[in-house]
């Protein structure tokens, strides 16, 4: 390919990425928990669980009927029962799933004390998001692409087990359940679509040796903020020339 058209094509690239790293600021800015896309409005539509290449592989290995039946019995369900919510809010982590706008995958690992992730209703979750990396992967997704997927399993269990909750998610740096939460930059909520079990059959059994000395009030700082090749570049420090 000649260079010309490279460079051409690159710059329409970098373009395109500004502009929608400019949307997802401008959505960032605008964000409620009553505005945001989907926050917490009660105007939430059940999509298909199945798109066309579930349903191929379904009729390839023969499973569309199954598939069915656990679609109707278990996930088009959005309602967060008393059973889940005391499963949620007795787990002391979850793995998050987000794509940005043009569906590229991040998952998370969040873990904090029991009950960090607190169920407000048989619709609504919400959770503290503290300070990191710095990177934002996962919270810049959500503001790009509201649809999350959060998984909840129970390793310490006699018998193990697992929840998954999909929804529509929206951050806000203003929101009532900050007080709570003194340290959090801000809380995400999550209004389920989906709410459903997954066989535990794969799950190994764990026992939990210490919690993480960061959770919890006043926590220390990661040893790797300490290292020669980011302490200059940490928040509050002045920007290298």
């Amino acid at each position: 390919m000649p260079p010309t058209v490279c460079c051409e094509r690159h710059e329409r690239e970098v373009d395109l990425y500004r502009g929608r790293r400019a949307l997802a600021r401008v959505r960032f800015q605008n964000a409620s928990p009553v505005d945001a896309p989907g926050a917490c409005g009660d105007n939430l539509r059940m999509e298909p669980t199945y798109h066309d290449e579930s349903r191929r592989l379904q009729d390839r290995f023969d499973t569309r009927r199954l598939a069915d039946r656990l679609d109707e019995r278990f996930v088009q369900r959005n309602v967060i029962d008393a059973e889940d919510r005391a499963f949620i809010e007795r787990m002391d982590m979850f793995f998050l799933a987000t794509a940005d706008a043009d569906g590229r995958p991040q998952c998370s690992y969040k873990g904090g004390d029991p009950g960090f992730v607190r169920v407000l209703d048989e619709h609504v979750l919400a959770f503290p998001n503290y300070d990191g990396n710095g990177m934002y992967l996962s919270m810049g997704n959500v503001v790009a692409n509201p649809h999350v997927g959060m998984l909840f399993i129970d390793f310490v269990s006699a018998r193990p087990s697992r929840l998954r909750v999909n929804g529509v998610a929206s951050i806000d740096p203003e929101d009532e359940l900050m007080a709570a939460h003194p340290e959090a930059q801000f809380i995400v909520r999550v209004r389920a679509t989906q709410v459903f079990p997954n066989c535990p059959r794969y799950i190994h059994r764990m026992a939990l040796v210490e919690r993480s000395p960061h959770v919890g009030p006043d926590p220390p700082q990661p040893a790797w903020k300490s290292a020669d090749w980011a302490a200059d570049v940490l928040p509050g420090r002045p920007a290298r020339d």
